[in-house]
C-alpha cells in the first residue's frame, strides 16, 4: 500500500476554513506535542526551540540521527508533516530582531536554514516514508541512506539553544584538537579549540551538513578528548 499524506496535513495544501488547523499527535508514546500550522506552513511558537518532537535523551531512541534538506523556506512545513507521521524529528529554532526604519519584529528562524534533523530507524520503508514527506528533498550525505548525525552533534545543538547560550555562526571545522567542557551552564560539550577575537572559543560542528557555531569557553575547565 503506497504512503499517503495524513488527514491533518493534506488540509494544510488546501484552502482552510479557519486559519489554523491543530494537530495533536501522540508519539511513540513517550509524550504529547500541540503545534499550530498555518496555510503557509509556518508555525505558531513561543520558544526558540519548540519545533521539535524528541524526549530529552537522544540515546533513548531507538535509530539514528540523519539531516534532510528542505525546500527553501519549507522547514516548518516539513516538521509539522513529519510530526503527524509520527517522526522524531528536531528543527532547531532561533529568535532574531529585524529592524527596519519606522519598526522592529521578532523572527522565530531555523537555526539551519534547509534542513530538518529526523531520527528514523536503519529501514528503507522509514526513508521512503520521510522522502515522501512534502517538502523533502533528499536525505544528507552519502546516497541514497545519508549519514548518520552523532547523537553528541544533536545534543551540544540542543544545549546551546535550551540554555540561551551566546553563540555566532563559525567556518567548518572537521579537524583540530577537540576538547570537552567541565562544570557550568557548557558541561560536557564537545568541540573544537580556536581563538576568536583574542580569546578561546569552542566550535561545535554538524558533519553532515558542514555547518559550525562557537560559543566562549572563557573561565571553563577543559580536558583533551
Amino acid at each position: 500500500m503506497a504512503l499517503g499524506v495524513p488527514a491533518s496535513c493534506r488540509l494544510l495544501q488546501s484552502p482552510l476554513e479557519s486559519e489554523f488547523h491543530r494537530v495533536l499527535i501522540q508519539s511513540d508514546g513517550n509524550f504529547l506535542r500541540d503545534t499550530n500550522c498555518d496555510p503557509k506552513g509556518g508555525a505558531v511558537s513561543t520558544q526558540a526551540n519548540q519545533l521539535s518532537c524528541i524526549p530529552s535523551c537522544s540515546p533513548c531512541l531507538d535509530g539514528y540521527w540523519y539531516a534532510v534538506q528542505t525546500r527553501s523556506r519549507h522547514e516548518k512545513l516539513v516538521a509539522c508533516h513529519l510530526q503527524t507521521r509520527g517522526v522524531v524529528h528536531y528543527l532547531p529554532i532561533v529568535i532574531e530582531t529585524h529592524r527596519w526604519s519606522d519598526r522592529r519584529k521578532r523572527l522565530e528562524l531555523p537555526l539551519f536554514p534547509g534542513y530538518v534533523f529526523v531520527r528514523v530507524v536503519d529501514s528503507n520503508l522509514r526513508r521512503v516514508e520521510v522522502l515522501r514527506t512534502p517538502g523533502v528533498v533528499r536525505f544528507v550525505g552519502h546516497s541514497p541512506s545519508g549519514t548518520v548525525v552523532p547523537d553528541e552533534q544533536i545534543e551540544s545543538i540542543r544545549k546551546l539553544i535550551e540554555e540561551n547560550i551566546p553563540w555566532v555562526s563559525h567556518p567548518f571545522l572537521k579537524v583540530g584538537q577537540r576538547v570537552r567542557v567541565r562544570g557550568g551552564a557548557l558541561d560536557n560539550l564537545e568541540g573544537i579549540v580556536v581563538r576568536r577575537n583574542g580569546e578561546d572559543a569552542l566550535v561545535i560542528s554538524v558533519d553532515a551538513i558542514q555547518r559550525s557555531l562557537s560559543v566562549s569557553i572563557k573561565g571553563y575547565d577543559l580536558e583533551v578528548v
